[in-house]
């Protein structure tokens, strides 16, 4: 068959890499129950016949492709987990004795078991629409992975298969778990400053920036109102109009009450008045009536 690599570098035959692919972009994942409800067998067989001969259909229906699938697996020469011997595989208790298990499969077993498991893991990944978890996924693949002869022997060991790869399928999506948390770790958010650390989350720069700007402009506005005021203590200002300018207030004059005030004259009392401006004046209009008589 034609190969290609896929995404993990796998030697992947071209067919079911091509049946993948309308899996995927028609849907698939979405679809509740993929893998597990079987397709028209009529529809099967002539979407198979299409594909043997190079034609790729439209509108095909995902879970007859999703049969198609689990169809080339089964029918292999021989299962993928063949080289294997059963005793092996129902040994298997944990993790590690899974991963150990699968280092001892041919190179062209690994790659299709990797791809097999990466496949059942996108399943299980969209487990909330199509109610396929790692359990039931790995239920109804078991069967396709061996070629065991006896019927009573075949399902005892296809137990034990699921087993394997719901342990699998399990180890794939922590470690995809893992990368995404490792990228994440890889770029982490810049911490708010310790200043700010007791005003809740950190502000972004250009609101920081912003805020800086409207508090030095606050800090400009004070001090040009208490050079304002003080212009205007001593005096008004150029640039006041007379509704700003504050109301003038009348001045008082303080009375110093150390000293007596001097007494002041009454115009009542006779001995303090001196009639020496009248006198004067007396004399000199008789002296000015004696000049005009003389003229005559």
């Amino acid at each position: 068959m034609q190969l290609s690599y896929d995404s993990r570098g796998n030697s992947i035959p071209v067919i079911i890499m091509l049946m993948q692919q309308c899996l995927y972009s028609q849907g698939g994942l979405q679809a509740e129950g993929i893998f597990r409800i079987n397709a028209d067998n009529n529809q099967e067989e002539h979407l198979r016949n299409q594909l043997n001969s190079g034609v790729v259909p439209d509108g095909i229906d995902v879970h007859c492709l999703a049969g198609l699938i689990k169809a080339w697996f089964r029918e292999l020469p021989t299962g993928i987990l063949d080289p294997l011997s059963p005793e092996q595989v129902m040994q298997c208790q944990s993790e590690e004795d899974c991963t150990a298990l699968c280092r001892l499969l041919p190179p062209t077993e690994t790659a299709l078991l990797d791809w097999a498991i990466n496949l059942m893991a996108d399943v299980v990944q969209h487990e909330h629409l199509n109610k396929m978890n790692s359990h039931n996924i790995a239920m109804v693949f078991a069967p396709n992975m061996t070629q065991m002869a006896d019927p009573l022997n075949a399902l005892m060991y296809a137990v034990r298969v699921m087993n394997f790869l719901k342990t699998l399928i399990l180890k794939t999506l922590r470690e995809r778990q893992d990368s995404v948390a490792e990228s994440s770790q890889a770029s982490p958010r810049e911490s708010p400053s310790d200043e700010n650390s007791d005003q809740g989350p950190g502000m972004n720069p250009q609101a920081q920036q912003n805020l800086d700007e409207n508090e030095e402009r606050g800090h400009e506005d004070d001090h040009l109102r208490n050079i304002t005021a003080t212009e205007e203590s001593d005096g008004p200002g150029l640039c006041n109009s007379p509704a700003q300018s504050p109301p003038i207030e009348p001045k008082t004059h303080k009375v110093d009450h150390t000293h007596k005030p001097k007494p002041v004259a009454k115009l009542s009392d006779p001995e303090k008045i001196k009639p020496v401006a009248l006198v004067s004046n007396q004399s000199s209009i008789n002296s000015q009536t004696e000049k005009i008589e003389a003229s005559r």
